[in-house]
């Protein structure tokens, strides 16, 4: 669907479920990381392109001090709740991300919200459907509330949302590129200043597609090893003496790690991943900035993975096998992309290669016992905006 047809659904099914039309409908999308995964939270550096796959949210204000949520994804698990009766972990499953939004601009409501929400980005396939929704909630109550917010101030509503009312410790990479993000470019942002770029990612014009693959393996950043790794960042940072791991800028000052101890092990791979990730970030976008062939970022994405894989072993063996065929298929260069322990790889294949390469890994897939993946063919795409 397009941004028309989408709103005009999201109205319609607004005013069939409360009985009046919404105020308006806003729309964000959902996100793939180039490269620079975990660097946000440590300070670091990272390169997201938006999805044309986006989450609508029709909002209405309402008189009664009531916030409804409904979502044409999850049709039997519709929630009406207090406004004075927010509060982390309550409403609990997907209602969560956009009641945590409203309940960080509660203060600032008159009386309550009805929200309906609709969307096309999967679901644990670690392409920020949570972040979208967030993100689509926090500009419709920016705009109905007339809030003097710029789309800095959203980020950061919306990463509130997530870590303090879904008790999920992300870092900004998710809302900003979800907010941020323009058609054709990657957003090159420093999460230590928030400066940001908009770096050119037009892949078609050289004849290059990249290709999604959602291996069906669903994540939870709320839980398991997600707040694991933030914590192992951090302890590493603090052997170090530095406030954030973005601050060591070459593995050679991680010796004091190499203690011998097992701990030692672990704090020391973890802190060479954000290490050496904060390189490829530089070296992907100093490719795009210039006139390189953008085929030469593929083994930059290669070596991500592997480091994802070894270094802060959040990856699965399945999205290892992903990659794996996707590169011996003919792709540049294949990564899992997200918070890890499922979820999506990309792969920077030739245009003309996507059946080719979809094929492998479908293949692949079968060998391994899976059904066949989801795949599909992104293209940077508009951040979040407002459709009606």
């Amino acid at each position: 669907m397009n941004d028309r047809q989408s709103a005009e659904r999201a109205r319609q099914t607004f005013t069939e479920r409360f009985g009046a039309a919404p105020e308006g409908v806003w729309a964000a999308p959902g996100r793939v990381n180039v490269i620079g995964e975990h660097t946000d939270y440590n300070g670091g550096f990272v390169l997201p392109v938006a999805l044309p796959h986006t989450t609508r949210a029709a909002v209405a204000r309402r008189d009664d001090g009531l916030v409804a949520l409904a979502s044409l994804q999850h049709p039997e698990k519709a929630v009406e709740i207090d406004l004075a009766d927010l509060r982390p972990g309550h409403p609990a499953g997907w209602a969560a991300y956009p009641a945590g939004v409203v309940h960080e601009l509660r203060d600032r409501l008159p009386q309550g919200l009805s929200i309906l929400v609709d969307g096309d980005v999967p679901s644990g396939a670690g392409l920020s459907s949570s972040a979208a929704l967030e993100c689509a909630v926090a500009l419709a109550l920016r705009d109905l509330l007339g809030l003097d917010l710029d789309l800095t101030d959203l980020v950061d509503v919306a990463r509130r949302a997530e870590n303090d009312f879904v008790g999920a410790p992300t870092g900004i990479l998710d809302q900003s590129a979800s907010l941020l993000c323009t058609a054709e470019h990657a957003l090159f942002l420093d999460t230590r200043d928030r400066n940001s770029e908009q770096v050119p990612f037009a892949l078609a014009a050289a004849g290059l597609a990249l290709l999604v693959i959602d291996s069906g393996t669903t994540h939870d950043h709320a839980e398991g090893g997600y707040g694991d790794r933030r914590r192992e960042c951090e302890a590493a940072a603090d052997r170090l003496g530095v406030g954030l791991l973005r601050e060591i800028d070459d593995v050679a000052g991680l010796g004091v790690l190499a203690d011998g101890t097992p701990e030692g092990d672990v704090l020391l791979r973890r802190a060479r991943h954000i290490v050496t990730e904060n390189a490829r970030v530089l070296e992907v976008v100093a490719a795009l900035r210039g006139d390189a062939d953008p085929r030469t970022i593929g083994p930059v994405l290669t070596a991500g993975h592997e480091s994802l894989r070894d270094d802060f072993e959040i990856s699965v063996p399945l999205l290892d096998a992903t990659v794996q065929a996707a590169v011996e298929a003919g792709a540049h260069g294949a990564r899992m992309v997200g918070g890890g322990f499922g979820g999506s790889a990309i792969a920077l294949v030739e245009a003309d290669a996507v059946d080719a390469v979809t094929a492998a890994v479908t293949a692949r897939f079968a060998r391994e016992g899976q059904a066949a993946p989801r795949t599909f063919v992104t293209v940077p795409s508009a951040g979040a905006r407002r459709l009606a």
